[in-house]
């Protein structure tokens, strides 16, 4: 009984989370902002807005198809359905404070899958290595294909955060060299001194694990597999913000390079703030700016944008809380009727 009201507690704890969240991202918002969210609903094409949502969570789907192929070499061949679940919860803890939710996932998954959460961290780390090479391969991209629109931008931001203050780059690269080297010096010796310290071997541990994530990707069955759900995952991306395009009228003429240039400038909003709250409408518009739409109407669309976006992790997110532990309890029960 005791076991029953505690995992009740917890859950009604995660829920509650949920809740609370959704009510801050609102909260956060100014007046001005709320009444610019309120209206690109109001004026939204509802029709074109369903058709984002599926091509969301796609994204979403293959994205935990992908982090699946990652675990093979791990011997780990977890159900598809709790990887989905547990990257919509990892997603709607990221709302609330990035990278919290990589963590979240790794050990939601663990629980429900007997594997190691330090081996899955390290999946998580080649994914983000990964995606980071592509946004950046996917940044030059849009300023090749708009060279004209996007390239004196991008290059005056660049210049803006290379050398503010005029502090030359190659002084600002050396000091972080040396900076690492010597923090890498101290570990090592703190290290070296108490060897058999319990945190400093939980550490250890925690970092091995992580390396054997990283060896997954060198013995990856399926690379060809990882690549295309990689290419898939962006494609979507790219597709909900051109279909969003329609589903307003200001927006409605924009092509596929607009929304090449609106997903690099939001994706970095992204990482800005937890869940792109606040910036992600702000970037849109900046972004939107280039292609003369209207300071309003840019914000509208990126608010419609985010708060799709947003309201899809926050309800899959719930349920997936709400769903796991019974879908988990019910597998568990089939197998200890039917043991092999």
């Amino acid at each position: 009984m005791g076991k029953k009201i505690l995992s009740l507690l917890q859950y009604v704890i995660f829920l509650g989370v949920g809740i609370l969240l959704v009510w801050w991202q609102l909260h956060t918002m100014t007046a001005e902002q709320e009444l610019q969210f309120k209206n690109a609903f109001a004026k939204a094409n509802y029709y074109l807005v369903i058709p984002v949502v599926f091509i969301n969570l796609l994204s979403h789907l293959s994205r935990s198809m992908r982090w699946k192929l990652l675990m093979e070499p791990l011997g780990y061949n977890p159900s598809l359905q709790n990887v989905f679940g547990a990257t919509m919860v990892g997603y709607l803890a990221n709302s609330a404070i990035p990278r919290l939710g990589e963590v979240i996932k790794c050990t939601l998954l663990a629980k429900y899958e007997n594997l190691k959460a330090d081996n899955l961290i390290g999946t998580i780390l080649i994914e983000r290595t990964f995606d980071l090479l592509t946004y950046i391969f996917f940044i030059c991209f849009t300023v090749l294909i708009q060279i004209d629109i996007v390239g004196s931008f991008v290059k005056q931001k660049l210049q803006a955060f290379i050398t503010p203050g005029g502090t030359p780059l190659w002084l600002k690269i050396l000091i972080l060299f040396i900076v690492v080297a010597v923090f890498i010096v101290i570990i090592r010796k703190i290290f070296l001194s108490f060897p058999n310290n319990k945190t400093l071997q939980k550490i250890k541990g925690f970092g091995t694990g992580i390396g054997q994530g990283f060896i997954a990707i060198k013995n990856l069955k399926s690379k060809k597999a990882f690549i295309l759900h990689t290419l898939f995952i962006w494609c979507m991306y790219l597709l909900q913000i051109y279909i969003g395009f329609k589903a307003m009228e200001a927006t409605a003429h924009l092509n596929l390079k607009a929304a090449c240039s609106v997903l690099s400038l939001s994706t970095l909003a992204m990482i800005v703030t937890p869940g792109g709250i606040g910036s992600f409408p702000i970037f849109v518009k900046e972004t939107l700016l280039l292609y003369l739409i209207q300071d309003s109407e840019g914000n509208a669309f990126g608010w419609l944008i985010w708060g799709v976006s947003t309201g899809i992790i926050v309800v899959a997110g719930l349920i997936s809380l709400i769903v796991l532990p019974y879908i988990n309890k019910k597998k568990n029960a089939i197998s200890q009727t039917n043991p092999r």
